[in-house]
This record gives structure tokens, sequence and C-alpha cells, in this order.
């Protein structure tokens, strides 16, 4: 009874522990690997305005993943983000877009459009 009260007031506390563990995994990988991700955290974060929770932490983990996995192969970071790490993270965004606060933004517009559309003589 108490988690829940708790969780609608902090948010899930599972997601947050599934957060920290995606911290802990990034502080593993090697330097060069850990700055690449913390510069694609950042910008994922400020660009993809996710609200929903369980998406962001589901982006983040398979973020982790694609990099523990490339280091352990020894893959450039290059090879990975390519020549334009804007166009990589923007891509990678793609696959979690239902979780942006933007869709709901794009479903009101769309929505009174056609209202007023379907209300022409």
């Amino acid at each position: 009874m108490a988690t829940g009260w708790i969780e609608q007031i902090t948010g899930s506390i599972e997601q947050k522990r599934r957060y920290w563990q995606y911290k802990a995994r990034t502080e593993q990988l090697p330097a060069n690997y850990r700055a690449a991700i913390d510069a694609l955290n950042r910008y994922l974060m400020y660009f993809g305005s996710i609200t929903k929770g369980d998406t962001l932490v589901s982006m983040l983990e398979d973020l982790a993943d694609l990099f523990e996995q490339s280091a352990a192969n020894g893959t450039p970071i290059r090879a990975i983000v390519g020549e334009d790490p804007v166009e990589f993270a923007e891509a990678f965004l793609q696959n979690y877009s239902e979780g942006q606060w933007i869709n709901k933004e794009r479903k009101r517009l769309t929505d009174a459009i056609d209202r007023v559309a379907g209300n022409e003589p």
C-alpha cells in the first residue's frame, strides 16, 4: 500500500532501479565508450522528450547493450555512430517515438484540424 502511494509521488521504483542499473553498466565501459554514451544520453534526454518512463529506460538499456557489445568486440565508436552522431541519435530515437510528448501535440493538432475541416461548407 505504501509503495503505491510513494510511486504516485516519485514515479515507478522499478524504473528508477532499472535506470540506476543502466548507469552502473555505463560506468563499467572503457573511458571513450563511456564518454560517447554519456554524450548520447544527454542529447537523447534533451531532444527526445520521452515522457513514458518505461520507454525511456528501455531505450537507455538498449543503448547500453549496443555499447557493451561494441566495446567487447572492439568496434570503433565511429563505426557505431557513423560520421554524423546527431543523425545516429535521432535515428536511434525514432525506435522509441511512442513515448515522446510531441505525439500528444501531434494528435491534438490533427484532431483540431479534423474538427474544423469537418465544419467547412
